[in-house]
């Protein structure tokens, strides 16, 4: 064993098959290829987070966020080297995309549903793959992290309503002032509920960073390609921007202001 062999590398480096005689294309592929792996890591690691809060191991659950957090903060960056294409680059590979769109990403669809942002729509662009579909399609179907989380301070007895430990897991979250409530109590105890309160806090993180990378790629974006429809006919920085008015987390966020 070699370290070539330990990582796959032949097959790694081999994966990047540029379509048009642009110098810029491989600056693109490889760009979005190592977002990929990244974010393969980032659903490994949120699925073992989500099995440890739900059998009450936050330490580890802990580790994972962290990690999950530091690779948004590396996609942030990401964006910084992409943003060194320039639009007559982009344009001269733009034709041999095709329909192909990073709407089409179906680890970050799972990313998304994972974090709690549910919508039936988005299991579409993925209809045409049927084992890529029944991926999606499981993360659509499961609880949150943000449910999982609920659930666990149901089980230590903080004041959640039941609409929000059982319910149809398929359906946006909506906000609810009880659940500001039972976070409220952990957030004005902090040494009472040190665990619960670090939690809070990972969660926290976690979004800040997701935000910073949503916003990256809006900027990026609009950098690039101005307001032109995005490739595959999705709607380009309009819909990035919309985006960027999601909330996860909607209680963590507000009972900052009643505290």
């Amino acid at each position: 064993m070699n370290y070539g062999d330990y990582l796959q590398l032949d097959a790694i480096l081999q994966a990047q098959k540029p379509l048009s005689p642009d110098h810029n294309e491989m600056l693109f592929i490889v760009q979005h290829q190592t977002s990929e792996l990244w974010m393969k890591l980032m659903l490994h690691e949120l699925a073992a987070a989500k099995a440890h809060i739900a059998r009450d191991e936050l330490p580890p659950a802990f580790k994972m966020l962290a990690r999950v957090s530091r690779i948004m903060e590396q996609l942030v960056h990401a964006w910084d080297v992409l943003a060194t294409m320039t639009p007559a680059e982009y344009s001269a590979i733009r034709p041999y995309l095709a329909t192909s769109s990073g709407f089409q990403s179906w680890q970050y669809r799972c990313i998304e549903f994972n974090l709690g942002n549910k919508n039936p729509a988005m299991l579409r662009p993925h209809e045409g793959h049927a084992q890529r579909l029944a991926v999606v399609q499981a993360a659509f179907e499961a609880p949150s992290l943000y449910d999982e989380a609920l659930r666990l301070l149901a089980r230590r007895g903080l004041p959640v309503p039941a609409s929000h430990v059982a319910r149809d897991w398929t359906q946006p979250y909506q906000a609810s002032r009880e659940v500001e409530q039972a976070w409220l109590v952990v957030y004005r105890a902090p040494q009472a509920h040190w665990d619960l309160y670090e939690l809070g806090e990972e969660l926290t993180d976690l979004e800040d960073a997701f935000r910073l990378w949503r916003f990256r790629h809006v900027t990026t974006v609009e950098r690039v390609i101005g307001f032109k429809r995005g490739t595959g006919g999705t709607g380009g920085v309009p819909y990035l921007r919309k985006m960027l008015d999601v909330v996860l987390f909607p209680e963590i966020w507000q009972l900052r202001t009643d505290l």
